[in-house]
């Protein structure tokens, strides 16, 4: 169906109800794209609550809102979320109906089986890649978490958040504190940027070569930049002071760089933040923890794994999630899903399901599913 017959489609952005998710799934700035491009748009009342976004800046925007999330849910043609829809939200399910949100589905097979029995037109943020491998609409995340990274390390180096008692940037005449970040991804490289940004001693380590080199040329020496290998992660995790787990795999498990001997060689009241933890975690003493109860201690050490770290600055993590997003949304509502998927292969990389069939190709393999046809599963009624 080409664009000419293709009525753009109602949008529907309901509050998310996952413990600790505070983000929301677009802005208002958002919700003035999408009516340009034909589309009507609804937003239950309170979504953006947590965001610092009310629904006054929606209603000026042009947004209708809904009091009741069945309303959102059955109004709307393409549903537009930030976290898997839980199981209390698969009632609203029924076919033909467009998801767009991070799902994860290797992690949630229920959310594989609802949205296929039902014939729901899954897309994932997480699987939506470039033609150079990258994943966009992950990328902000990593950024918000990698810099946040730097102010949690901070606020527990203090004395009486257990720490050893050490300010990043130390004081003149004074050693700043040694961190040491492990990956120079999107997560990492951003995490190094604001510790060196804040005066710390800043090691980055990764294998890439070519990584190094690029964060090189950039800060002029304000980063150290090491080759990661076990005897280098070894010397200097012993001797840092916030260490930043940012090991991150597309799609896998993260793989453990920080035994737990090198934890015991650490300094009493040293810091790690294992943003890995999401992935399984990159310190072998990690356990994921919560914004509630953030911290434990090892050997001495205090660890910090919440899983979803952008969610305590969630104002911050909608605009940057929503900027990332809102092109592919605008094109989905403006076309339809088997419009734009057939003109933009990156957003054909995110339908996981479509037509009652497992479509991804890595979700197929990691669920076990049945391999078909994406195109072939659009087209079906």
């Amino acid at each position: 169906m080409g664009p000419a017959s293709q009525m753009p489609l109602t949008v529907g952005v309901p509050r998310e109800i996952k413990p600790e998710e505070h983000r929301v799934a677009i802005t208002p700035d958002g919700v003035r794209e999408l009516l340009h491009v034909g589309a009507e748009v609804l937003i239950e009342s309170g979504a953006g609550a947590d965001s610092s976004i009310p629904d006054d800046d929606y209603r000026r925007a042009g947004a209708t809102i809904v009091t009741d999330a069945a309303e959102v849910w059955e109004r709307a043609q393409l549903v537009c979320k930030v976290k898997e829809p839980l199981a209390p939200e698969f009632a609203h399910f029924r076919p033909g109906l467009v998801l767009f949100t991070y799902l994860h589905l290797a992690a949630y097979p229920k959310v594989a089986e609802a949205l296929v029995e039902h014939r729901v037109t899954g897309i994932g943020y997480e699987t939506v890649q470039l033609a150079d491998g990258s994943l966009p609409l992950l990328a902000p995340m990593s950024e918000v978490a990698g810099r946040m990274s730097v102010q949690v390390g901070a606020h527990f180096l203090e004395r009486h958040n257990g720490g050893r008692g050490v300010l990043l940037g130390g004081a003149p005449g004074v050693q700043p504190a040694r961190v040491v970040v492990l990956g120079a991804g999107n997560v990492g490289w951003n995490a190094a940027w604001m510790a060196a940004g804040l005066e710390a001693e800043v090691h980055l380590l990764d294998k890439s070569i070519d990584k190094l080199r690029h964060v090189d040329q950039i800060q002029m020496g304000r980063i150290t930049t090491l080759a990661s290998n076990r005897g280098m992660v070894e010397r200097t995790v012993a001797e840092a002071d916030l260490v930043i787990g940012a090991v991150l795999v597309p799609g896998g498990r993260a793989p453990t760089v920080v035994s737990e001997e090198m934890v015991r060689s650490m300094k009493p009241g040293a810091v790690i933040i294992d943003i890995a933890i999401d992935q399984g975690g990159c310190v072998e003493t990690s356990h994921e923890t919560t914004h509630a109860d953030p911290v434990f201690e090892r050997h001495g050490v205090v660890h910090y794994a919440v899983g979803n770290m952008p969610g305590a600055v969630p104002h911050t993590s909608t605009h940057a999630l929503t900027n990332a997003t809102l092109p592919y949304l605008a094109e989905l509502a403006r076309l339809g899903p088997a419009e734009a998927v057939g003109r933009d292969p990156a957003l054909a990389h995110g339908v996981n399901t479509a037509g009652g069939h497992v479509v991804n190709p890595a979700v197929t393999e990691a669920l076990s599913a049945t391999p078909f046809d994406l195109h072939a599963a659009l087209s079906q009624p």
